[in-house]
């Protein structure tokens, strides 16, 4: 304090600093909230020790730090919506809106109105004074448009026209909204395939095939299953308030010898179903907890490789012939050996009928 060019004193000013860092950690804390409640999982979370596994991952780390629209091609249940999720976290928007988009749950006119908004009075039944988009509602985080192959051309032009101009138009309206929007796509269906019938934009394709990432099914990473299973298994204990330990080593090689068809959703599946049906007492997964669903394609692929390892070593010849017996043979019996039946239901004359059953000696009378 200065009084007439002379310093008479001085005050000081001292703030406790300590309640500005525990609001600062509030805050951060609160940050971490929302984007777990929006974004559920990080790299963390995803298991895999497999070649191919770990490529996807090191190019989704890579990925997360450019502002590139990523394309995710794999199967359904190789878990594509896990890499949506770690690469939005990893990325510098991790504090902004995760939107999902599931294309295929939705027809094109409601996905239409989702995506981009609408005005009011745009539609019978509209919101009066219209409603944001999932769009604006990521504005400056990431939208995950699952299913990306459903979409219809029309809803496809649209959104290469947000991922081209970086603005949207609400249906009904004319004004053009800005949007700071990183867009990460998923598949299942082959995009070239559809592409060349007509169904999907050349043009939007390269747009989105900017950064594509290959998440490989489970059947090319069998060597997985065992940490895989460990974290599914602690994660169905949580669900389900139980206390497995784990698999028995009999279990997981009977895991490992199955095809995968549904990847690693499937796999949850059957550890599921194998802990519903565990006894209270019992703490670990034995091989015969273990039952898969098959389809009715795996099971006649089955028959076809039993029916087929029935005339291993023969040449074609002797096996068309054996099989041919063997089909007669069991038409008769199913008619009583009634000739008139038998060639009507192998589509045969009753001339053709008596002459094979000589060749194959199917006389009733040779059989008995």
């Amino acid at each position: 304090m200065i009084v007439d060019g002379i310093l008479k004193g001085s005050v000081g000013v001292i703030h406790d600093v300590s309640e500005i860092q525990s609001l600062t950690n509030e805050l951060n804390k609160a940050r971490q909230l929302i984007r777990t409640l929006e974004a559920k999982y990080t790299f963390e979370d995803i298991i895999g020790e497999s070649e191919q596994m770990l490529v996807a991952l090191e190019q989704a780390k890579l990925g997360a730090k450019t502002p590139a629209t990523i394309l995710l091609r794999g199967e359904s249940g190789t878990g594509k919506e896990l890499f949506a999720h770690a690469i939005h976290n990893e990325s510098d928007r991790k504090y902004n809106r995760f939107v999902r988009v599931n294309c295929a749950a939705l027809s094109e006119t409601l996905l239409e109105s989702e995506l981009f908004g609408y005005e009011e009075g745009a539609f019978s039944g509209a919101r009066r004074g219209g409603k944001k988009g999932l769009f604006e509602e990521a504005n400056h985080g990431s939208i995950f448009l699952d299913e990306i192959g459903e979409m219809t051309p029309s809803t496809q032009a649209k959104l290469l026209r947000v991922m081209q101009e970086k603005e949207i138009v609400r249906v009904g309206g004319t004004k053009a909204i800005p949007v700071d929007v990183r867009v990460i796509t998923a598949t299942n269906v082959n995009i070239e395939k559809a592409m060349a019938e007509g169904k999907f934009r050349e043009d939007l394709y390269y747009r989105m095939n900017r950064y594509p990432i290959s998440i490989p099914p489970l059947r090319q990473r069998l060597e997985d299953i065992d940490s895989l299973s460990k974290r599914l298994i602690q994660k169905i204990n949580l669900d389900y308030g139980r206390n497995v330990s784990g698999l028995t080593e009999h279990a997981l090689n009977r895991l490992r010898s199955y095809s995968w068809p549904g990847n690693v959703r499937e796999l949850e599946n059957v550890l599921g179903r194998a802990m519903i049906f565990l006894n209270p007492q019992e703490e670990w997964i034995d091989e015969g907890h273990i039952a898969f669903m098959e389809s009715e394609e795996h099971e006649e692929n089955e028959q076809q490789e039993l029916a087929a390892s029935q005339f291993e070593g023969e040449t074609l010849s002797d096996a068309v012939e054996a099989f041919e017996a063997q089909l007669i043979k069991q038409t008769l019996e199913k008619h009583q050996f009634n000739r008139t039946k038998t060639a009507k239901t192998l589509g045969v004359s009753i001339r053709n009928l008596y002459y094979k059953m000589d060749k194959y000696q199917l006389a009733k009378d040779s059989m008995q």
